[in-house]
């Protein structure tokens, strides 16, 4: 009990300092979680040979991660993706594996033992990439849609894999190999005992003919289906009644566990059952209930497991062959990177998609180890690579957040204007030039027109100037940060300029040129926040409106309403806050300093807390004076 406790303090203690600390740093918490690893086992020695038992449980948080990737998706969502699961991932599964298996021949090992490193090094790392894009907001992307696609054909191609590898050591009869293979995916390889029940179902499985095993496959994939449609609902409600949170927690992590051995026991990938779950239940009113039991459990299994990918490395190996292992790790991700770039130019990606998806998947999965193991059981691969296998593969993992960190610095410095139409040619000319037509911009541009103004509407996204054309409103397409085009559309003659662009840097660099331009000119800007609107403020804005300001004002009046007081006593409330936050922004505006933190400011935070305590004096005297205005009325 005590080496338990002593174990799970170690890695709870390395998860806790490490990955904080990389996320400060901008390297994203996969590669923290790896670094603690590395520091508790190969550095440390602090733990053992214990973390390839845990890898297993870790990997339990790739099932819950795919679970609810599946909600997020509905059913036609994943029927329009097939083309790309069929395309572009079974192209990937397939060149990848021919394109290692070729190099592999060339450095010597026989056509079979080839093969299967290339098997081995086509299946990247769904647990690494999939957190990744998650945090990184990349998921929605075109680059993460495809990458998501490949994974998940990946997910699916381990099976016959898995059926296929033992072809290339003992000539066999498909029956048999895929006995062998199950048996060995199911009983986990002879090292634990299995209960009566389970050992049971293995051999009734085992036992039954092609034919049999196919019909029992499609029929729990329709139980599946079955269960998520018609049972959940029912199941949700007796779990209501008992009105005990902590049964939706039981009960969610129930529908994971037991779809996962299902798909588990008839040889199919337990992440793949999950995400098929996940999908039929993606238009279930339990979603969000599912994800927020399900969430903090998916969190701490993936760090496990990244964890332990990290104590697994054998920097004895890495230092015995250094050249050898890191020319075979870049191999791996060059030869990877160069048919993920072909192929996501066949399919259509371009520039920043392009590169996400190239390089989020150049690396080996955590698939690997179990096709690696599973080879050298099967004496497919000869013993002495194996170990060089193992050690390529994790130090692939390692290598793929730093990939990410080479995306965003080439995204940085990556513009879109290649793939876009030329500019318009603007000519028209209005009293107010109207810079972005998004939703902010639409409610500007409707008001000051119907008022009998003229305007010139600017904006870079093309899908919204083609929206607003379809209306009838007549709008340019083109960068309006650029000094030519705002100039173009009149901006020494006109008389008020609406930045309304979400973009929060562009928008300061418009308003320092307009304000350089035509000191006369007035200046109404959109704002993300306090210190937005600073920086607006400094660079010659005249009245900043802050996006979710005037909303917020009218629920706090709506919330005033219900707590008893009087329309018009709400409304003045709500009028004297609006008066008051105006004044108090621009007095801080003058004390704010980009070169220091707010939280460090003293002066910032010393008159911040001055304005706070006129604030509330102020609403209680407008509150007394409502009332009181009130009580004449009634008088």
């Amino acid at each position: 009990m005590e080496g338990m406790l002593f174990q799970a303090t170690i890695y709870l203690v390395a998860a806790v300092i490490a990955v904080p600390l990389a996320s400060r740093l901008g390297l994203g918490s996969v590669l923290g979680y790896i670094a603690a690893g590395i520091l508790i086992g190969p550095v440390l020695g602090l733990v053992g040979h214990e973390t390839h038992d845990l890898q297993h449980v870790g990997e339990f948080g790739v099932v819950m991660m795919l679970f609810l990737i599946g909600l997020e998706l509905e059913p036609k969502a994943l029927w329009d993706m097939r083309h790309k699961l069929i395309g572009l991932g079974g192209m990937q599964v397939v060149l990848t594996t021919l394109a290692v298996m070729v190099v592999a021949m060339q450095l010597g090992q026989v056509w079979s033992v080839a093969l299967a490193i290339g098997m081995i090094f086509a299946l990247s790392s769904t647990a690494i990439v999939l957190q990744t894009l998650s945090e990184k907001g990349l998921m929605r992307t075109g680059g993460g849609r495809s990458s998501f696609s490949v994974l998940l054909t990946q997910d699916i191609a381990v099976i016959p894999m898995l059926a296929f590898i033992p072809l290339l050591a003992l000539p066999q009869t498909p029956e048999s190999v895929l006995g062998d293979a199950l048996k060995k995916l199911m009983a986990g390889e002879g090292k634990h005992e299995v209960a009566p029940a389970h050992e049971a179902a293995v051999h009734f499985i085992e036992s039954l003919p092609s034919w049999g095993v196919t019909l029992v496959t499609f029929g729990a994939v329709a139980g599946i289906i079955v269960f998520g449609v018609y049972l959940t609902r029912p199941i949700f409600r007796f779990i209501h009644a008992a009105k005990l949170r902590e049964m939706y927690t039981a009960l969610a992590l129930l529908i994971v566990v037991s779809i996962s051995f299902l798909m588990n026991l008839l040889g199919l990938s337990p992440a793949l059952g999950a995400f098929l779950a996940g999908v039929v239940l993606a238009n279930s009113e339990f979603r969000h209930e599912l994800e927020s039991d399900i969430e903090p459990f998916k969190g701490l299994l993936l760090g496990l497991f990244f964890i332990t990918v990290g104590a697994g490395i054998n920097f004895a190996v890495l230092f015995a062959l250094p050249a050898l292992i890191l020319g075979l790790t870049l191999a791996v991700i060059v030869i990877k990177g160069i048919v993920l770039y072909c192929l996501g130019r066949v399919f259509g990606l371009r520039r920043r998609d392009l590169w996400l998806f190239t390089l989020s998947l150049a690396q080996a999965g955590e698939f690997g180890f179990v096709l690696i193991s599973f080879s050298k059981q099967q004496n497919v691969l000869p013993r002495q690579i194996d170990e060089v296998l193992l050690l390529v593969v994790a130090l692939t993992m390692l290598i793929t957040p730093l990939l990410f960190l080479l995306y965003d610095w080439m995204s940085r410095r990556m513009t879109e204007t290649n793939d876009l139409p030329e500019p318009d040619q603007i000519d028209d000319k209005g009293q107010v030039i109207i810079v972005g037509i998004g939703r902010f911009g639409q409610i500007v541009h409707r008001l000051v027109r119907s008022a009998g103004f003229s305007t010139v509407v600017l904006d870079r996204d093309l899908s919204a100037i083609q929206r607003m054309r379809r209306f009838g409103i007549k709008s340019f397409f083109g960068d309006p940060t650029r000094p030519e085009m705002l100039i173009a559309a009149g901006l020494r003659e006109a008389r008020v300029l609406v930045v309304a662009i979400d973009d929060p840097q562009a928008s300061v660099r418009l308003v320092h040129f307009a304000r350089r331009e035509r000191p006369d000119l007035h200046i109404i800007c959109r704002a993300r926040d306090r210190t937005h609107v600073f920086r607006l403020y400094q660079a010659g804005a005249n009245d900043i409106v802050r996006e979710m300001f005037d909303a917020s004002l009218r629920a706090g009046r709506y919330a005033l309403e219900n707590l008893g007081l009087s329309e018009f006593e709400a409304a003045e409330l709500e009028t004297t806050f609006y008066h008051h936050d105006r004044h108090s922004v621009k007095e801080l505006a003058a004390l704010w300093n980009p070169d220091i933190p707010t939280v460090e400011n003293a002066a910032y935070i010393a008159r911040a807390k001055e304005l706070e305590s006129e604030l509330e004096t102020m609403l209680l005297s407008a509150m007394e004076e409502a009332a009181a205005t009130e009580d004449k009325k009634t008088a």
